[in-house]
């Protein structure tokens, strides 16, 4: 009988002994959860039975920028794709914490049903300069293909400031000349101005450099893409390893609008008509200043991704 006890009493020590498994990190249990959930969401006959494969996934592929570059053309030449499936509003996931807080379960619900063979897509282009946003992205899926179109910095600064403008103005708020938030009382540029800051293009793309090599990034050119936009989409068409479907007839210059429009399965769409604005006049001598400002960002950038663009 005493053989029998000290026999129990080892056998618990050693029970105490196992170390118990750490409860996995949010974003882990995350996956774990998806993982777990990720029965498609069917179509269902009377019978229940599922009658595709279709199902809500997370991006294999996302546009994170950059603002007035030309993400929305993107997204919507992209989507001429038929096994691309494209989420119709910006998510901000991974840059407004009201948003990440909620975990990769919500982020999932936002994205379109699609089918097993689809790709799907999101773009939020605030996404490419936000710094924490790289690091997040990595840790739900390292290997996610990323879209970055960019447009020449200081035309990019014009359309922001436009942007803003005509938001003011919807509102019936005031907004100051251009010239105001550009300039110091000293006559130099205010780097403090955050439509400079968006533009220095180097600056961001090393964040996502230290979590992604460059193989993972494909720099859409968007003012080619404005010009002549088949040739900028055939590229996407390889980086993301899709079948070549977008023909050059999807495309057609309209002279109203003096930009190209889509034409799909017979049917003709423009972009929403606040895109292609002019742009306020500039003066000549601000509008050199930029392109003196923008000289030395712009060649650390074309190192960074080896190659160069058509700017000033």
């Amino acid at each position: 009988m005493a053989a029998l006890l000290l026999g129990a009493v080892l056998l618990v020590a050693q029970l105490q002994l196992v170390p118990s498994r750490p409860s996995p990190p949010r974003a882990e249990q995350d996956q774990q959860e998806l993982g777990r959930k990720a029965a498609p969401l069917r179509d269902e006959g009377p019978s229940g039975a599922a009658a595709n494969g279709s199902a809500q996934q997370l991006p294999q592929t996302i546009i994170i920028g950059v603002r007035k570059g030309g993400t929305r053309a993107l997204l919507e030449m992209l989507s001429l794709h038929p096994d691309v499936a494209a989420a119709e509003n910006e998510v901000h996931f991974f840059d407004w914490e009201e948003h990440y807080s909620q975990g990769l379960g919500w982020y999932l619900r936002q994205m379109p049903v699609s089918a097993p063979h689809q790709l799907t897509v999101e773009k939020t282009p605030a996404y490419f300069t936000s710094p924490k946003v790289p690091e997040r992205v990595h840790s739900m899926d390292p290997g996610i293909r990323l879209l970055l179109i960019l447009r020449d910095p200081s035309e990019r600064v014009l359309s922001d400031y436009t942007q803003v403008l005509y938001n003011h103005r919807q509102k019936r708020k005031p907004y100051p000349p251009i010239e105001q938030l550009l300039l110091r009382s000293d006559g130099r540029l205010d780097a403090d101005y955050k439509a400079l800051n968006r533009s220095l293009y180097h600056v961001h793309l090393r964040h996502w450099l230290r979590f992604f090599p460059l193989r993972r990034i494909h720099v859409v050119d968007g003012d080619r893409l404005i010009r002549d936009p088949f040739p900028e989409i055939q590229k996407v068409e390889r980086f993301l390893k899709l079948s070549p479907q977008i023909n050059a007839s999807n495309f057609y210059f309209n002279k109203t609008k003096g930009f190209y429009c889509l034409r799909d399965g017979g049917r003709d769409r423009c972009l929403h008509e606040s895109k292609g604005r002019a742009h306020p006049q500039v003066d000549p001598k601000l509008l050199n200043k930029l392109h003196e400002y923008f000289h030395e960002p712009n060649k650390k950038f074309f190192e960074l991704v080896g190659r160069t663009f058509d700017w000033h």
